[in-house]
C-alpha cells in the first residue's frame, strides 16, 4: 500500500467570549470534515503551493485545520494504475469531498462515487462523458474546465507572432488520456483552421519521448506545443532541453512550467482554480450535490514568459510579444 500523507486533527473548542459560526457548529454537530486530494503524481497537502490555497480558503468559509477539518492528501506517483486503490480506501475512511486534477483521476473518481471537485486538468468534461453538462453536471463531480478551442487559438497566435513564418508545430500529449486527446484534438483543428500544419506526437510513456524526439529530428517543426498532463509534465525536463538545444520556441499550458525552466505560457490560472475549488468544496461541505454545482470556468489566463530561458537558448522574443506578458521572469 502506498504511504498516506495523512493529517488527522481533532476539533478545538471556540475561543472565549469569541463567537464563529463554524465552532457553534462543530460544537453542536462535533463534526470533523474530511476533505481529500488526490493526483495523478504529488499529493496537494497543506504544505503545497495547491493544497495550501485550498486550506486558506476553507478556513474563511469556516472550516478550519487543526479544528474542524481533515485533510488526507495523496498522489499516485505517476501511476494511474494506484488510483481505484486509493479510492477506495479513501472513500472507506468516509472522506466527504474530494479534489482532484486530471481526467484519469477524476474519471476514477466518478467510479467511486465520492463527492468531487475537478481542480484543473480534466479537458471538456462534456466531451469526454465525464459529466451531462456544464450547467448541470449530474452525479457526483462538479469543478473548473477551460475552452480548449479558444486557447489553442490563442496559443498557437503567440506563436506566430514570435515567429511570423511559423508552419509547422509539433504537439506533444499523451494518448493514453482521453481529457488531453480531445485537448490536442481541439488544437490540431484550430492549428489546421490558421493554415498550420500539426506534427501530432502522442506519448504513452516515458521512452515514447524519444520517438518523439527522433521524428522531430527527422522533420524539424518551427515551435513546439506541449499539452500537460502527469505524464508530459513529469517528462518537461526533456523537452525543455530538446527545444533549448535546437532554439525551438515552446509553449506551454501552465504557467509553473515556465518558471521551471520552459520558454513561455498561457493557460488557466492555477491559483485562482483551486480558490474556485476551495469554493465548491465549501458548498458540498454545507449540503450542497456536487451534480448540482455548474462548472465554471475559470476567468484569468495570465501569459507568462521565461526571459531567462530565451536569452540561454538564442531565441529572440519580439518587444511587441513581451509587452503582452503578464508575467515576465528574467
Amino acid at each position: 500500500m502506498q504511504r498516506r500523507n495523512f493529517i488527522t486533527l481533532l476539533g478545538s473548542s471556540a475561543a472565549s467570549g469569541v463567537s464563529w459560526p463554524f465552532a457553534t457548529s462543530a460544537q453542536t454537530t462535533s463534526k470533523i470534515y474530511r476533505l481529500g486530494t488526490l493526483g495523478p503524481r504529488d499529493p496537494f497537502d497543506d504544505k503545497s503551493p495547491f493544497g495550501s490555497i485550498l486550506v486558506r480558503v476553507l478556513a474563511q468559509r469556516g472550516y478550519t485545520l487543526g479544528q474542524n477539518l481533515a485533510l488526507d492528501a495523496r498522489g499516485a506517483k505517476g501511476d494511474i494504475h494506484h488510483v481505484p486503490q486509493l479510492l477506495r480506501e479513501m472513500k472507506e475512511d468516509k472522506t466527504d469531498a474530494l479534489v482532484v486534477n486530471g481526467f484519469p483521476v477524476a474519471l476514477a473518481a466518478k467510479t467511486a462515487g465520492i463527492p468531487t471537485v475537478v481542480a484543473f486538468g480534466a479537458g471538456d468534461p462534456v466531451a469526454t462523458g465525464l459529466v451531462q453538462s456544464l450547467s448541470r453536471p449530474g452525479g457526483n463531480i462538479t469543478g473548473i474546465s477551460d475552452n480548449a478551442t479558444e486557447l489553442s487559438t490563442k496559443r498557437l497566435s503567440l506563436l506566430k507572432q514570435l515567429n511570423p513564418k511559423l508552419h509547422r508545430v509539433a504537439m506533444l500529449w499523451n494518448k493514453e488520456d482521453l481529457g488531453m486527446s480531445m485537448r490536442y484534438q481541439a488544437s490540431a483543428d484550430v492549428a489546421q483552421s490558421v493554415g498550420v500544419t500539426v506534427m501530432p506526437l502522442g506519448v504513452r510513456e516515458p521512452d515514447d519521448f524519444n520517438e518523439a524526439f527522433a521524428a522531430m529530428n527527422r522533420e524539424p517543426p518551427d515551435a513546439i506545443l506541449m499539452v500537460s498532463d502527469a505524464l508530459t509534465t513529469l517528462n518537461r525536463k526533456r523537452v525543455f532541453d530538446y527545444a533549448a538545444e535546437r532554439k525551438l520556441p515552446a509553449i506551454y499550458e501552465y504557467d509553473f512550467l515556465v518558471r521551471d525552466g520552459g520558454l513561455m505560457s498561457y493557460g488557466a490560472d492555477l491559483k485562482e482554480s483551486f480558490e474556485r475549488a476551495g469554493d465548491l468544496v465549501a458548498r458540498i461541505f454545507k449540503g450542497a450535490q456536487p451534480g448540482d454545482l455548474p462548472f465554471e470556468q475559470p476567468t484569468h489566463y495570465p501569459f507568462v514568459i521565461n526571459l531567462k530561458t530565451a536569452k540561454a537558448t538564442g531565441i529572440e522574443l519580439p518587444p511587441n510579444l513581451v509587452a503582452l506578458a503578464d508575467e515576465v521572469i528574467e
